[in-house]
């Protein structure tokens, strides 16, 4: 008889445990979309999460080494609140854990590739030969923000991942502003965002580039910025005269009227709205002066005085 309560006791004292461990674990925790876990041991995951004000225990470490495989990095979870089982197990889910990947604001999908390669550890040739598959333009095609890469994307992944992310973007600003969506007619606000993105010291000179762009369109003149040759490799080296004088592509608007066939380089919501939204001005040059910000003039007469004080300014050693 006293075997028999023992046992009871022992079953009731094992069901009230399982019990509180099942109420502990099913609790909702809520949860924070991006974390970096610092490491794959369990324990610097626990000391982490209770910095980040998870409370998290002896229990939940023990979770995580049974049934789950913490790893290092990234992980993004798509919920707010979870279950404290099913967030312990997000931790160590392959699918869940990305790379954040930067496309800059300016820059050309050759070096962007190039950064995609180093950064994601993929194959350049590859990334390359599916951006010429999946890509509609030469140019233009990702959007300058941070993406976050799941660290299971491949090369053709990875690119239908931003170009997608980028079209989804794209289509939302332009019915914002036109109440329609047309690839063609788009291309050209992205190679005059593209070239304000070049040309603009700050956000807030992008309006007033796009103004510079479209009166000298509209005065059938050549736009002449040096910033348009800024394409593809030649991203970051300084335009010289001898290119001017032999770049024979439509990126070279010092001979050729209108804007390039295709975008510069990738570019920003704020050089996208300015193309769409120019500041209304009779500018029609503008010239760089020692601040780094650019001085903008109607009459030529006035442009060539900015020129010359530029280089005076320059020869006494102003920036």
């Amino acid at each position: 008889m006293n075997i028999k309560r023992v046992l009871i006791y022992i079953f009731v004292a094992i069901s009230i445990i399982l019990a509180t461990l099942l109420l502990y674990f099913i609790t909702p925790i809520n949860t924070k979309q991006n974390l970096k876990l610092p490491s794959s041991s369990s324990c610097e995951i626990i000391d982490f999460l209770n910095k980040k004000g998870y409370n998290v225990n002896i229990l939940d470490r023990t979770f995580l080494k049974i049934f789950t495989n913490p790893r290092k990095g990234w992980l993004y979870i798509n919920k707010r609140s979870l279950p404290r089982y099913k967030f312990l197990k997000q931790i160590g889910s392959y699918s869940n854990h990305y790379t954040p990947l930067t496309i800059i604001p300016g820059e050309t999908t050759y070096f962007i590739l190039q950064d995609i390669s180093k950064k994601l550890n993929l194959n350049l040739l590859k990334l390359q030969a599916n951006y010429n598959i999946l890509a509609k333009f030469k140019e233009g095609n990702f959007l300058a923000n941070t993406y976050n890469i799941p660290i299971y994307f491949k090369e053709a992944d990875t690119i239908r991942y931003l170009l997608d992310s980028t079209l989804k973007e794209y289509k939302k600003i332009s019915l914002k502003y036109y109440n329609s969506f047309n690839q063609i007619s788009w291309r050209k606000i992205i190679t005059i965002a593209s070239i304000i993105e070049k040309e603009a010291a700050n956000k807030e000179e992008m309006p007033l580039v796009a103004s510079v762009i479209f009166n000298r369109i509209t005065k059938k003149m050549r736009l002449q910025m040096d910033g348009t040759l800024n394409y593809g490799k030649y991203s970051h080296i300084k335009v010289t005269h001898y290119r001017i004088k032999n770049d024979k592509s439509s990126y070279n608007t010092y001979k050729f009227k209108g804007v390039p066939k295709y975008p510069v380089c990738n570019v920003s919501k704020s050089s996208i709205i300015a193309a769409i939204k120019p500041k209304k001005t009779n500018y029609l040059y503008f010239m760089k002066n020692s601040n780094g910000v650019h001085d903008f003039t109607i009459e030529y007469k006035n442009h060539i005085k900015n020129i010359k004080k530029r280089k005076n300014d320059i020869k006494k050693g102003l920036n």
